[in-house]
């Protein structure tokens, strides 16, 4: 099965491992420039396609495991890959007899595309530059690598490093059972009496949610938004060397600023384009978002801050539709949730999913493996499944590449992902329940995982998402998350879900969505004028941008943007509007589905076929448009939202 053994992962021999492969892929690139003047597909771009691979299956399993399970000596070793990994890959953009030997080679279809982007990439990473601008590209990567990788540990380091001990039950009124027995394991965790609370997603948002103590919300909230934002975990200088240089980088290249650079792998084509998006979506936000809050402070009777407004939210929302996102925990058990959701890609794309059975070597003991079968039988792809929040692991949900498909002369590799998110885990005898938001946190990340998986495209890269517009990149994901919504499928995924209850969560499906769409456009917003003005003054940016769209204004103290991992150590950088654009594919993606039946067997296959099998082998809007018949359009995404005028 040749997947990756992580408890054999020492240290102390990553950087000699990774050192030795570097040397021996320059040496084995060199000797194939070397052997031939004329250069084809087999004699050069598949045996570098395959040295790129084994460079990935040995580094992949390292960065997963700084991600998951970070500690002191992992990290320093990982930190002192970086600049080496940096360089080798400017080296190869910036080889001369290679970008050469590429233009000379003509073939068709999926390899044309293999090579129209290595061109492009060749470009992008300085070849028409002079050596001394080439040396400069060199340096500022390697810069950019190092702040990206230190500004992502700030986040962690300082999320995990603030506690709240507390003894005193009655500071915790209002907090659901749920959410009182991870505090109070969080305690036992740590050898204290009563309850503690920390700042991991599960146990924060609950407390931001429903906790009576105002005063607690408040020391949660001023924690929680001034992460790596002072001491030793300060993101500020960190945050502005990065725009500084990420500025520095478009403009060698020729670029007027980082958005452009940006865009040129992107489906929007010009910065102006993205700005009148997400200024339309903004305007036709902003007056829903209004009167949302108006209604929010008459419903509390006061001027509300903003670790108010979580509260009343929910309190609001239970008045209105007799509603929580907590009351449908016991519908939602984790077990039932993932044999649901294997279900309905087995009605949507005829696939088999089944645990292992064999003895696969994970992380941790929770850490589960999958194999995903299709129609004949036949073993598509794989993936880990690691669910639940703890210590060293970095917050948020992601899918990552483990094992890219890429047939060469041995056979097919099978393509195999890594699932994680990080949901409250079971204590004691109770099992992991989740929210309805969790659900389709767990349906999104799925959806990245078949685009990886089920691929049918044999060159690693443009397979699976290797090659796609990254602002196409979401639209598997949030395409799953629609069934999250469809009675069909919570049939099968939730348990005993009441009718009753499903009614009501229709009804109270777009709550405040105004509110919610102003503060995802903020975030675009701020972050493509960040990378098309290269602002460093990064605090009065945010303020404008909030001054233009928003209706919630944060107090001052608040530093969100320290914390901002997808801009500043993800890949997001002058791309987070790309969540918006893809919600309008997706959806209207999904409108066929409306019109056809949401488990349509023929549209399903149509979507596979089209969308999910191709990659990157193709441009993101011809493969839209394959499947669609025609462009997009936004209707089905404003119809979903309740925006429609």
């Amino acid at each position: 099965m040749n997947l990756p053994t992580f408890n054999s992962i020492k240290p102390e021999q990553i950087l000699p491992t990774i050192k030795q492969l570097i040397e021996d892929n320059n040496s084995q690139i060199s000797n194939l420039l070397a052997a031939t003047d004329s250069y084809n597909w087999n004699n050069l771009i598949q045996p570098i396609n395959e040295l790129n691979d084994t460079l990935n299956r040995i580094w992949s399993p390292i960065q997963h495991l700084h991600n998951v399970a970070d500690n002191p000596e992992l990290r320093a070793a990982y930190n002192s890959c970086l600049p080496l990994l940096s360089a080798y890959h400017s080296e190869l953009g910036q080889n001369k007899s290679l970008f050469e030997a590429y233009k000379s080679i003509e073939v068709k279809d999926s390899q044309q595309k293999v090579i129209s982007n290595e061109l492009r990439d060749f470009r992008l990473s300085g070849i028409d530059l002079s050596a001394e601008k080439q040396a400069r590209y060199k340096q500022i990567k390697e810069q950019l690598s190092k702040l990206s990788t230190q500004f992502s540990e700030n986040v962690l380091d300082a999320t995990h490093a603030w506690k709240k001990h507390i003894t005193d039950q009655s500071l915790l009124a209002g907090l659901p059972e749920s959410v009182l027995a991870l505090a109070k394991q969080n305690a036992k965790d740590a050898d204290l009496t009563g309850w503690l609370l920390t700042l991991d997603f599960p146990c924060y948002q609950p407390v931001m949610n429903y906790a009576d103590n105002r005063e607690l919300r408040y020391e949660m909230y001023k924690a929680f938004v001034t992460r790596a934002s002072t001491g030793q975990w300060d993101n500020s200088d960190i945050m502005q060397e990065i725009v500084t240089l990420r500025q520095q980088l478009a403009q060698l290249l020729g670029f007027a600023n980082y958005a452009e650079y940006s865009l040129s792998t992107k489906m929007a084509e010009t910065p102006e384009q993205v700005l009148e998006f997400l200024t339309d979506l903004a305007t036709r936000a902003k007056p829903i978002a209004e009167t949302e809050l108006e209604q929010l402070k008459s419903f509390a009777k006061q001027e509300l801050e903003p670790w108010d407004i979580p509260y009343y939210s929910e309190k609001l929302r239970k008045h209105l539709y007799d509603l929580s996102e907590e009351q449908l925990r016991q519908y939602f058990p984790l077990n039932k949730v993932l044999t649901g959701l294997f279900k309905i890609v087995e009605k949507l794309y005829g696939l088999t999913i089944k645990e292992s059975t064999d003895n696969i070597d994970t992380w941790h003991k929770d850490v589960q493996f999958f194999d995903v079968y299709g129609k004949a039988g036949e073993l598509r792809g794989q993936f880990y499944l690691d669910t639940f929040a703890r210590k060293a692991k970095r917050g948020g949900a992601w899918m990552d590449e483990c094992i890219i498909r890429h047939r060469t002369a041995k056979g097919l590799q099978t393509p195999v992902a890594y699932l994680c998110c990080n949901f409250t885990p079971p204590i004691n005898d109770k099992p992991s329940l989740l929210t309805h938001r969790e659900v389709t946190t767990l349906f999104h990340e799925f959806g990245h995982g078949l685009h990886h998986i089920l691929t049918q495209v044999d060159y690693a890269p443009v397979a699976g998402i290797n090659g796609v517009a990254w602002d196409a990149v979401e639209l598997p994901s949030q395409f799953m998350e629609n069934w999250c919504w469809q009675q069909p499928a919570l049939d099968i995924f939730a348990e005993n879900l009441p009718a009753e209850l499903l009614t009501k969560m229709l009804a109270a499906k777009n709550f405040q969505i105004g509110m919610f769409t102003l503060r995802q456009i903020e975030f675009g917003l701020f972050d493509f004028r960040l990378h098309l003005e290269g602002r460093t003054d990064i605090q009065n940016l945010l303020d404008e941008v909030r001054q233009q769209i928003a209706v919630v204004f944060p107090p001052d103290f608040n530093r969100f943007q320290h914390s901002f991992s997808h801009i500043f150590a993800g890949g997001y950088a002058a791309g987070y509007y790309s969540y918006k654009w893809a919600e309008v594919l997706s959806a209207d993606a999904f409108s066929k589905f409306e019109e056809t039946g949401i488990f349509d067997s023929t549209t399903g296959q149509q979507f596979l076929e089209t969308i999910l099998e191709k990659g990157g082998s193709e441009e993101a809007m011809e493969l839209f448009i394959k499947f669609r018949e025609r462009a997009p359009k936004i209707d089905a995404l404003l119809r979903h939202h309740g925006m429609m005028a």
